[in-house]
């Protein structure tokens, strides 16, 4: 991508170094181990730097690279959302279809209610569709996100575990309860794990084979990835080992090694730069250095409101979709100029990963932004500031 000063694209430099400065102080206080920013406007590079450390806790640690790779985690759902999309484009999905007709074993699943104490099973009443899986609203959950009796069976199975192919997660995960009816509520789950097989079912293709030849070679993404090649292991940007204020650090996935499970959730490792194109290409509305994946019309479909007036099933699932948002087909998306504690316009839309990347486009302001970075528990927090900081630098 071309680059420019942050005043020929409308940045203020001083607040751009404001930026910066925030970060760096964030650092100098041993709170953030290290991170790569990278700020886009009109299709120019406004601002591309890096701070702190890739590795902290080594004898000598080293300085973070512009060209670090990150565990990007759920910022792998938009990708695998374009996956989806591009198929429907070639008349091989509609987004109507049912999940069983791609994998039979969703044709009988059940909802899990709590009565008196006592789980009861009942039959859902409409299978999930692909557009349920799409916008979080196929029934599914998170283990992770509570204890209700599916999450409890989630987690008795195992169900994030690496070790199960794609083909064998699907079967393993139909065989559970859903936490609520199809269509009925939004709840942040398994839902693009289970469109990462559909997207092998329907192709042919792994989904690392499909990725890897029908979106990430087109766009020039040659770093991004389920694992990360021996040659290129030093690259990888770690978290410190212990949390800097004394919560229970995540374990990270291991990159070094070809997982069974290519989650197509969370299992991305990628780069500022790699995923900075993939940003710039949603905003071009589907189209990057000459090539076209999506059309328009499709990418304003996605980034729109998919949810209308269905409800946020979960205490857990409000706190990651601000008031003020819906959710479209793979990304939150903002209805509302005020309410949400953030600055941004109507129709952005962003997401983030679980080890603290962030992104978010603003197509009003022609603008994408990414905020590359390994602290899982303090990632709330950094994509919130890193937000507030580049709009602050918007002048004209």
């Amino acid at each position: 991508m071309a680059t420019a000063s942050p005043a020929e694209l409308g940045l203020c430099p001083e607040r751009t170094a404001q930026l910066m400065s925030v970060l760096q102080s964030e650092v100098d206080r041993q709170r953030l181990p290290g991170a790569v920013v990278l700020i886009a406007r009109h299709g120019k590079v406004a601002l591309f730097e890096s701070l702190g450390a890739r590795d902290p806790d080594t004898a000598t640690p080293s300085p973070m690279a512009l060209d670090a790779i990150f565990r990007i985690y759920s910022m792998t759902k938009p990708i695998v959302s374009v996956a989806v999309l591009m198929l429907m484009e070639q008349g091989k999905l509609l987004l109507s279809d049912p999940v069983a007709k791609y994998m039979p074993e969703y044709a009988r699943q059940k909802v899990a209610t709590l009565v008196d104490g006592a789980v009861h099973l009942q039959d859902v009443r409409q299978n999930a569709t692909v557009q349920d899986l799409l916008r979080h609203t196929a029934g599914l959950t998170y283990e992770f996100m509570g204890s209700a009796p599916a999450q409890r069976q989630y987690a008795q199975a195992r169900i994030g575990s690496r070790d199960r192919t794609n083909a064998e997660f699907s079967h393993e995960l139909a065989a559970l309860p859903l936490m609520f009816e199809p269509g009925s509520a939004w709840e942040y789950g398994r839902a693009t794990d289970v469109l990462g097989r559909v997207v092998e079912v329907v192709s042919g293709q792994t989904l690392g084979d499909y990725l890897a030849e029908h979106i990430f070679k087109p766009l020039g993404m040659v770093d991004t990835g389920f694992s990360v090649p021996e040659k290129d292991h030093a690259r990888i940007a770690e978290p410190f080992a212990r949390d800097p204020e004394g919560g229970v650090q995540m374990r990270v996935i291991d990159l070094r090694e070809q997982p069974a499970l290519e989650s197509g959730g969370g299992g991305l490792a990628s780069t500022a730069t790699d995923y900075a194109r993939f940003m710039q290409f949603m905003l071009n509305k589907g189209e990057l250095d000459g090539v076209r994946l999506l059309g328009p019309r499709t990418v304003e479909f996605m980034t729109a409101d998919h949810l209308g007036e269905i409800p946020v099933f979960s205490p857990a699932s409000r706190a990651l979709l601000p008031e003020g948002h819906g959710f479209g087909l793979g990304f939150a998306v903002r209805k509302h100029q005020g309410v949400a504690t953030t600055p941004g316009s109507v129709g952005s839309y962003f997401w983030g990963g679980m080890a603290g990347t962030t992104f978010f486009i603003d197509p009003q302001e022609d603008l994408c932004a990414t905020l590359m970075l390994q602290a899982p528990n303090q990632r709330e927090y950094y994509r919130l500031l890193f937000r507030n900081l580049v709009y602050a630098t918007l002048v004209d």
